[in-house]
């Protein structure tokens, strides 16, 4: 089950229920999707269908919604 935490411009930031234990985001698009690792920094994890611009705009939603992701992922999982 998908979560999602906050939508921006064309970007839906979500977490999955059931997924690894290290704090990370989803970022879909319409062209595709990215997977960011929250720490020690954000970092892109992967992705497919997304160009270089949109990876760097992608990173960049989620620099500015970092708290609240890490907030969402805390009260979600209990962490």
């Amino acid at each position: 089950m998908a979560l999602t935490i906050v939508r921006d411009g064309q970007f839906r930031l979500f977490v999955f229920s059931r997924e690894e234990p290290r704090i990370h985001v989803h970022v879909a698009h319409v062209d595709g999707e990215a997977k960011f690792w929250l720490t020690p920094q954000v970092v892109l994890a992967d992705h497919t269908g997304l160009s270089a611009t949109q990876l760097r705009q992608a990173q960049a939603v989620v620099n500015v919604h970092l708290k609240e992701i890490q907030d969402a992922w805390n009260h979600h999982f209990g962490g």
